[in-house]
């Protein structure tokens, strides 16, 4: 009896890694995965984030208008799992000491300026908050919302005309976020 209550225990295990990566996997059809990268010298700079399309849908907005992103509420900067950074020099982000390491980073988008926070919690899947408690750094930036439209979400990593500073430029909808990084 025993025996075979194991053996259904690890059997319901299997299919549940089965499952959960087919889940995955499915979900990245809908939201493909994509890297953002800079590299400058000895900085490297490394953002994982999945892609999700408009489809027609208000993205950003109150939650009464029913936006995919209600103003004020927990975003992970993406879809599937939590959005990442990875940096392996210390910099400057929006003015903010940030050392090197790996962490998620989210948002909590209002109309007209965002919180970006960055989390040491990085591997997390899913729409499930991170834990602030976690959080290194908050900062706050401004929204532009008269940007040029864009239907699936962009995270890229752009060189200004200083050596020093490269934007980190979020942009999806007609919304779009920059936030400075200072080596």
């Amino acid at each position: 009896m025993l025996k075979k209550a194991l053996i259904l225990a690890v059997v319901f295990i299997i299919g549940l890694v089965i499952f959960f990566n087919w889940f995955k996997k499915d979900t990245k059809k809908h939201s493909p995965a994509a890297v953002a990268e800079y590299t400058d010298g000895s900085l490297k700079i490394k953002i994982d984030y999945c892609k999700p399309y408009a489809k027609g849908r208000i993205i950003f907005g109150e939650e009464a208008a029913d936006a995919l992103q209600p103003y004020g509420k927990y975003w992970r900067l993406g879809a599937n799992e939590a959005t990442t950074l990875e940096i392996n020099q210390p910099l400057l982000f929006n003015d903010k000491k940030l050392a090197a390491g790996k962490y998620s980073i989210y948002a909590y988008p209002g109309e007209n300026l965002w919180t970006i926070c960055v989390n040491k919690e990085w591997d997390r899947w899913g729409a499930q908050e991170a834990d602030a408690e976690k959080d290194v750094l908050r900062t706050e930036v401004n929204a532009i919302n008269n940007a040029g439209f864009q239907e699936q979400l962009e995270i890229e990593l752009k060189p200004t005309d200083s050596s020093q500073t490269i934007n980190l430029i979020i942009h999806w909808d007609k919304t779009e976020v920059i936030v400075p990084l200072k080596k």
